[in-house]
């Protein structure tokens, strides 16, 4: 009985796998470019087999290949398989004379083989995927000269593949900030209807009226400008281009301004807005902060019934400061806590928005190097806690 396909560590081979397919190579159609390099190497090498082989969970599958006929062989049979073990090159003389292989259905039957060379294909962090390798069905020795090209070639292989993985993340991204950028007017338009009303209203009122029209007018112009920064964040997929200062900060003033802002839009739904000012002192930036903030704020108002409350308070701990927004609204699967922080996702599918509230808050704590923790049931209403470093 032939030796069964050498594995890597359950925990490698998850590394490893996950990497493959994030190049989207497999089962893909045959290529030119692949079928130049397993033609070179075959001329080269002087050998009837050549291939470009990818291992995956139960099957090793050829991108390209010359001399074999088939797409894919199961792993059992794979003489890759043990190579993806090797350092960067194997070579087998004669198959049948190493335990390894002697045994192998493919050496023993049809077609015979009894050479094999293979050039690992590794990803940038070492990570292998499989080979560029050449087989005959006689024993035989690569020259110096031989085992260099194979492993260019290998590299160019990886090349290709880099190059694939580019620009998947590249359209990718590009469908990405269209959503974005498609979706942001339907988040803008009713407060800048809203505050076009409040001035045209001001220029025909006087005292105390203008002025509270004037007070609406900019507060929601405030919010649109809060929205265009955050579907710029959303459209190029960070917070921001460098990371901020972060410095000793107050942070009463920052959860003032926080409470300056939503205080209309909780008094539209008839929230409670409690906002504690208790006195801490936080290393952190006041900027990126209140847009954290202001997006916690906004999605627990958001999600909360008329009538219902969502406070801020801070504490301060041994080292750390603690910002907890709380609310009484519908709450959160605790299983997919984690999905609601990815961009578009939201809590509610019927909700008003981008649905890159939370994404955005997850991108700012990750910049603030800030951890964020949530407690959360359907139903039950939302805790999310803000731990800063004191100062």
């Amino acid at each position: 009985m032939h030796q069964a396909a050498a594995k890597l560590p359950a925990h490698a081979e998850s590394r490893r796998l996950s990497a493959l397919r994030s190049y989207g190579i497999l089962d893909t159609p045959a290529e030119t470019v692949f079928d130049d390099i397993t033609r070179i190497a075959a001329a080269v090498c002087g050998t009837p087999i050549s291939v470009v082989n990818l291992i995956d969970a139960d099957r090793q599958w050829f991108k390209s290949e010359i001399g074999l006929g088939v797409r894919e062989t199961p792993l059992d049979t794979s003489i890759c398989a043990h190579a993806i073990l090797e350092h960067d090159f194997l070579e087998v003389p004669n198959t049948t004379a190493d335990a390894r292989f002697s045994s192998n259905p493919l050496v023993t039957g049809d077609p015979g083989l009894r050479f094999y060379a293979g050039a690992l294909l590794k990803t940038p962090d070492g990570l292998p995927l499989g080979t560029v390798c050449v087989l005959d069905t006689v024993p035989r020795e690569l020259t110096a000269v031989q085992v260099d090209t194979l492993q260019a070639l290998a590299r160019q292989v990886m090349a290709q593949l880099e190059l694939r993985r580019m620009l998947i993340e590249a359209q990718a991204l590009n469908q990405h900030r269209a959503r974005v950028l498609a979706t942001a007017g339907h988040d803008l338009k009713g407060p800048l209807r809203a505050a076009l009303y409040a001035l045209t209203k001001a220029r025909a009122a006087g005292g105390e009226e203008r002025d509270a029209r004037l007070e609406s007018a900019e507060q929601d112009l405030g919010y649109i400008n809060q929205k265009f920064g955050d579907m710029i964040a959303g459209a190029t997929g960070k917070g921001g281009a460098a990371a901020p200062e972060l410095r000793p900060t107050d942070l009463a003033p920052v959860l003032g301004e926080v409470g300056r802002v939503w205080t209309r839009a909780a008094r539209r739904k008839r929230i409670e807005l409690v906002i504690d000012p208790s006195p801490c002192i936080a290393s952190t930036n006041a900027g990126l902060l209140e847009t954290l903030l202001g997006n916690l704020v906004s999605n627990a108002i958001k999600y909360t019934s008329d009538g219902g409350r969502v406070s801020v308070d801070c504490s301060a701990g041994e080292e750390t400061i603690e910002i907890v927004v709380a609310d009484t609204g519908i709450g959160m699967d605790a299983t997919r806590v984690e999905d609601y922080f990815t961009a578009f996702r939201q809590a509610d599918a019927a909700s008003e928005g981008l649905g890159i509230g939370l994404w955005i808050v997850r991108q700012a704590a990750d910049v603030l190097g800030t951890r964020i923790d949530v407690q959360s049931a359907l139903g039950e209403g939302t805790r999310v806690s803000v731990s800063l470093p004191k100062v």
